[in-house]
């Protein structure tokens, strides 16, 4: 296959790594929209199954109403929604039915997150997390 006929105009050398990266040509964008449908799709019946035996299930809920909230930075939502999505999937580093051991992986991801962009996290989602928190341990 020759140059002008792959996908890519960058292929034939038209890309300066020194000049300025054009956001359209990000995944960044696409990719959010992806982790947020899956967290949306899977958060709270995730969150109502390991509420109880989840350590960091107060973390995980407000940091789930800071990525939602309008005032939070599009940088600081799209690394939430990924924290969030790796949470809810199925498959992840160390399987969630290991007793003990199965959420390590994921309380990782999220302490990872909040060092990054914790800051963000106003008290009101703490708040929010915390009432929820008892709203479902009552539950079980």
């Amino acid at each position: 296959m020759s140059g002008p006929e792959k996908a890519s105009p960058y292929v034939n050398g038209n890309f300066d790594p020194r000049g300025p990266i054009d956001p359209s040509l990000a995944l960044v964008p696409h990719v959010m929209r992806l982790n947020e449908h899956r967290v949306m799709r899977g958060f709270w019946p995730k969150m109502r199954k390991v509420a109880v035996r989840v350590p960091f299930a107060a973390d995980a809920l407000a940091v789930w109403y800071c990525a939602r909230d309008d005032e939070t930075p599009l940088h600081a939502k799209a690394m939430m929604f990924a924290a969030l999505a790796y949470f809810v999937m199925p498959f992840d580093a160390i399987p969630d039915v290991i007793a003990g051991i199965g959420y390590t992986d994921d309380a990782a991801v999220f302490m990872a997150m909040l060092a990054l962009v914790g800051k963000h996290l106003k008290p009101s989602h703490r708040a929010a997390a915390k009432a929820d928190i008892v709203r479902l341990r009552q539950e079980t």
